[in-house]
């Protein structure tokens, strides 16, 4: 099969397509032949030897754990799948090598759900790591029907995500962003406020009382910044920050959970959620869709197409 290696920590530049062998099939997993994998921070993150210290890791690696497709064989006691099924996933395994910027990935189908109708397959590529991101760090400050929200980096690809799930939820979202991105914030049912300096005033503004619960998706203070605004600082996640847990907040790590991407996936069928991708890129230029992740500015999802 087709793949993007790496050798070694070098990032961006590290990587090159390349040809390795099939993955084999465990019994609890299932072969998917990938349509499209989704860009994600981590993925670069990892190719520069930032998560060394969490997961053993093993060269050649195959970045990516963001995948869409079609299952094209099935382990031994793999009964949840069959063969033609459409899938996305989020394949993180405990150590990290084979991943999903690949003609083919074996998935564990605890990190497996069957694809929405309502989502193309770039769509669904952009859904599971990000969606299932936002999923639970709502849940973990128990964002529900009537309250206030605040969502930190709000137009990005898991904020937007975040946005849409917490509105489904019955729950107001107000949004930081940079302003080029308030009506696409508009758009999926938030009230975006500028990120920066004055914006505990500028959310007061809008909730005089504060908010019921912050969730930072960028990190760079924004946790420290949610502080003041929120009525108890248990109701604070944040997925970039460790220094929230000093604050009495949570730090959320994401988990594979098909059970989350089965509700994610029955949000998009119901129309109350949707992936904006904001580039797609054939798998040769993965390089290309890591420098333009890095630089920060992506409304969305950046996604590879690979078959």
């Amino acid at each position: 099969m087709k793949a993007i290696v790496t050798d070694s920590y070098d990032g961006p530049d590290g990587l090159r397509l390349t040809d390795r062998p099939d993955p084999k099939v465990a019994p609890d997993h299932v072969l998917v032949r990938v349509r499209a994998a989704g860009v994600n921070p981590v993925d670069w993150k990892v190719a520069e030897g930032g998560l060394d210290p969490l997961f053993e890791t093993h060269f050649p690696l195959i970045p990516g754990w963001d995948v869409a497709g079609v299952v094209e064989a099935v382990g031994l006691d793999a009964t949840e799948f069959s063969v033609g099924d459409e899938v996305l996933g989020y394949a993180r395994r405990d150590d990290i090598q084979h991943g999903t910027y690949a003609e083919l990935v074996s998935v564990p189908v605890r990190a497996l759900a069957r694809k929405p109708a309502a989502l193309d397959w770039r769509q669904a590529a952009g859904l599971p790591l990000a969606g299932l991101t936002a999923y639970q760090a709502l849940d973990r400050v128990r964002v529900r029907a009537g309250d206030t929200a605040l969502i930190h980096a709000a137009a990005g690809g898991v904020g937007s995500l975040g946005v849409q799930i917490a509105v489904a939820r019955g729950a107001r979202v107000i949004g930081t962003a940079s302003e080029r991105n308030h009506d696409f914030l508009r758009g999926l049912g938030a009230e975006p406020v500028t990120y920066g300096d004055g914006l505990a005033e500028r959310v007061r503004a809008l909730a005089p009382e504060g908010v019921d619960a912050a969730l930072d998706f960028v990190g760079g203070g924004a946790a420290a910044a949610s502080q003041a605004l929120v009525r108890t600082p248990e109701r604070i996640a944040s997925i970039a920050d460790g220094e929230v847990t000093a604050l009495g907040g949570h730090l959320v790590w994401v988990r594979p959970d098909a059970a989350g991407l089965t509700a994610l996936g029955d949000l998009a069928d119901a129309g109350k959620l949707t992936v904006h991708v904001d580039r797609t890129l054939p798998l040769a230029e993965a390089a290309e869709a890591w420098r333009l992740s890095k630089e920060g500015r992506t409304r969305g999802k950046i996604v590879l197409e690979v078959s």
